[in-house]
């Protein structure tokens, strides 16, 4: 597949967080009146953020926010979801109007909330126009027996999330937590990590938004179909992204490439956000250093990919229900990692005699 997207300008323009960062903290970590390791996994991500921030003394997270991208899948007509076909487009409205529970907890938490409509099936003006100002097309085709996307539109998704990544690291956002809004969009991700990961339908399809064994079998049948669809354009990260991804799945590898060139890290919600995170590093193997996993859902090929990543998750919550909800309570861990490192007093000297 011909593009005029340079993917292989990623691959430079991503670099490592700052070293010299991460050991300054970790040099403060030892500094302070604790025993050896006392703080676990605050340890680590205290050393993150400095990295990621690439200074020290590293800065509190103070303009967090909670991105979620928007779109149906064709896939959903097959009846792959306990959500109705088409839904989406309810619920990016209750996350519009502050009813969600991604609402609820941004508000706790001190984050702002923000929705991309890349391929929703809705009318243009169902949304605000920020909302729908990056919207490639209306769904994505099923992926079984067709495309997502044309080249064109995969293009531009893609681009489209570049754009996104832009948009939040030159308003100053320091951390965002990346959640997706879409009816039958785990039946895709499968797809994509099946493939990623060479493995077969049934060991990546799990239960998604909560189907009982007939819809999990429909589903299985479904991403092994999709799967035979997606091998042959492997070698292609926008070639699989069109065939059996969707637009917003374009649009959200584009967003993370782009966020590590920018330096923006980046808390994984679930295995959407997981599945673009394993295309995406396929195109520049140092962008996964840019990124945390929120957490885990028990979903089979969230398992996989957070594996091929080498990324722990920070905490087991089992939510599933995406919108960024999981990942976003994952957010307090990294502020408390960052005002712990800040603020505790250093060890007093011992007195000489």
């Amino acid at each position: 597949m011909d593009s005029t997207v340079d993917l292989d300008a990623f691959s430079s323009l991503v670099e490592r967080p700052d070293e010299t960062a991460r050991r300054a903290a970790e040099e403060r970590w030892a500094a302070l009146d604790l025993p050896r390791g006392g703080l676990g996994q605050l340890q680590e991500l205290g050393g993150w953020l400095a990295g990621v921030q690439g200074q020290w003394p590293l800065r509190s997270v103070e303009q967090p926010r909670v991105l979620l991208f928007a779109g149906d899948h064709g896939i959903a007509s097959l009846g792959v979801s306990a959500l109705p076909a088409g839904g989406t487009a309810a619920r990016v409205r209750t996350v519009l109007d502050g009813a969600a529970p991604v609402n609820v907890l941004a508000r706790r938490f001190g984050a702002r909330v923000r929705v991309v409509d890349v391929a929703v099936d809705a009318e243009e003006d169902a949304f605000p126009a920020e909302v729908v100002r990056h919207r490639v097309r209306r769904g994505s085709g099923r992926i079984d027996i067709e495309d997502a996307l044309t080249q064109d539109e995969a293009e531009r998704a893609f681009l489209a999330g570049v754009a996104v990544a832009d948009e939040e690291a030159d308003s100053g956002t320091d951390l965002v937590v990346l959640g997706d809004l879409g009816v039958g969009s785990t039946t895709v991700a499968a797809v994509l990590v099946g493939a990623l990961c060479g493995t077969d339908a049934a060991a990546v399809t799990g239960r998604g938004s909560g189907i009982d064994d007939r819809v999990w079998m429909v589903k299985c049948a479904a991403i092994r179909d999709s799967l035979r669809r997606a091998r042959p354009v492997l070698g292609d990260q926008l070639a699989l992204l069109a065939a059996t991804g969707g637009a917003d799945f374009a649009a959200i590898t584009g967003f993370l490439l782009q966020s590590a060139v920018r330096r923006t890290p980046v808390l994984l919600d679930g295995v959407v956000s997981a599945a673009c995170a394993l295309v995406a590093q396929r195109i520049a193997f140092r962008a996964p250093e840019w990124w945390r996993a929120g957490q885990a859902t028990g979903e089979p090929a969230l398992i996989k990919a957070y594996d091929r990543l080498t990324l722990d998750p920070l905490q087991d919550q089992r939510i599933t229900m995406g919108e960024g909800v999981g990942a976003l309570m994952a957010l307090p861990l990294l502020q408390a990692a960052a005002a712990t490192l800040a603020e505790l007093p250093p060890a007093e000297a011992e007195p000489t005699t």
